[in-house]
């Protein structure tokens, strides 16, 4: 939507959605577009960028107002709002939030989770801001209860965290139909199925998804961000960020603009005290590798963990010895070994048949294997070749359609 030379303003639209699973991306400084193009990206590879050179003004766009009348907007008005504001989720996955509150008919909702339990070692991101904005975590969830017309409402929180319990139960309206539960310390107790399980007692079947059983969860950061866009007129320009790590000076929680280079945050926090051997964006279970700290804080960076020598196993992975291990640690009682070996023969048809695309990509199997075996590594690469077989069937259909 802008070209090299454009001066553009905080919340300017900079690109624009290209379907209903996407939404628009805005502008989080002002200042002018020195360049279009591709630059590394926390998901790995390059992807197109726009950079902007900050003008030291930040100048709002005019559009960027707040609404004195939020209380009278209608569902559909709170879906439109999310959308055109670039709400994703904010607990790592960054899927579309307005495509979430907009089920068809056949899948009413009666119940929204809100995901506060943060079971990723390392990341305190979700923690700080319950601590630090409650009123307003609630009041998005009231929302979003809102636009998806239920009145049960639920905050899952990991007993570790007694102090962000305390002040969520303090910061609930009386009679808004919302219960923050405190849950039981286990991984991966975050993921959605699991959250489900624990607080509506309801299981999500095989391939489904939370909508077929009822039920939407959002993340606590994004129940902030749906609050600052319906109350307040901001788009998605920012979001709670942890930089930890042990080589890291001083770990710290941030809340910078999405765009900020992640090199500058770890500046802000001192720089490194020690050796740094791994960078992963996200946690240690679930993150992704980088190569670079060039990359920018994009929506669905929750953190970045720096890893010294001491903290990386470096054993290559050894043949399996079918201990059961992984079978056991799995949550979603799939069969990692069996799946793996599939993906390894390239039999995506068997391993999609046998649950692969059910796989959570949580690291509990590869983190208990004593074998060292890169099974979510496998799983990833076994889900990218089921989505290509997919493709071409779909366009080998269409072709024969036609």
């Amino acid at each position: 939507m802008v070209k090299v030379g454009d001066e553009v303003k905080v919340g300017s639209v900079i690109g624009e959605a290209s379907g209903f699973v996407s939404v628009p991306v805005h502008a989080s400084i002002s200042g002018k577009v020195t360049a279009v193009g591709r630059f590394p990206h926390p998901l790995g590879g390059e992807q197109q960028a726009v950079v902007i050179e900050g003008d030291g003004e930040d100048s709002w766009d005019e559009s960027v107002q707040p609404r004195a009348n939020a209380d009278s907007l209608t569902p559909k008005d709170i879906v439109d709002i999310v959308r055109d504001a670039g709400i994703v989720g904010l607990g790592g996955a960054a899927f579309p939030t307005h495509v979430k509150l907009s089920p068809p008919d056949s899948k009413p909702i009666d119940t929204v989770i809100l995901n506060g339990a943060e079971c990723e070692p390392w990341l305190t991101a979700d923690h700080r801001l319950m601590l630090e904005r409650p009123g307003e975590v609630l009041e998005g969830l009231r929302l979003i209860m809102r636009a998806l017309g239920c009145e049960r409402g639920f905050v899952g929180i990991e007993s570790n965290k007694p102090d962000a319990v305390a002040a969520m139960k303090a910061a609930v309206p009386q009679g808004a139909g919302i219960r923050v539960v405190m849950l039981q310390v286990k991984y991966p107790q975050g993921a959605e199925k699991q959250l489900i399980d624990a607080l509506a007692r309801r299981q999500v079947p095989a391939g489904g998804l939370p909508m077929d059983v009822g039920v939407v969860v959002q993340n606590v950061g994004t129940a902030l961000a749906v609050y600052e866009a319906v109350v307040k007129g901001v788009p998605l320009i920012r979001r709670v960020v942890t930089i930890t790590g042990t080589p890291v000076e001083s770990p710290t929680n941030f809340m910078p603009r999405i765009g900020t280079p992640v090199k500058s945050l770890v500046e802000q926090a001192g720089g490194f005290k020690d050796d740094v051997s791994k960078v992963v964006s996200g946690g240690p279970m679930m993150g992704m590798t980088q190569f670079t700290t060039d990359v920018p804080v994009i929506k669905g960076t929750s953190g970045m963990l720096f890893l010294g020598p001491s903290d990386i196993d470096t054993r290559p992975p050894d043949p399996c010895i079918r201990c059961g291990h992984c079978v056991h640690a799995c949550p979603m009682k799939l069969l990692p070994t069996t799946i793996e070996k599939y993906v390894m023969v390239e039999d995506i048809e068997r391993a999609v048949e046998i649950g692969l695309n059910d796989c959570i990509e949580c690291g509990s199997c590869a983190y208990v294997c004593p074998s060292h075996r890169r099974l979510v590594h496998q799983f990833k690469f076994g889900k990218y070749l089921a989505w290509e077989l997919k493709k071409k069937a779909d366009a080998a259909e269409k072709e024969k359609s036609n």
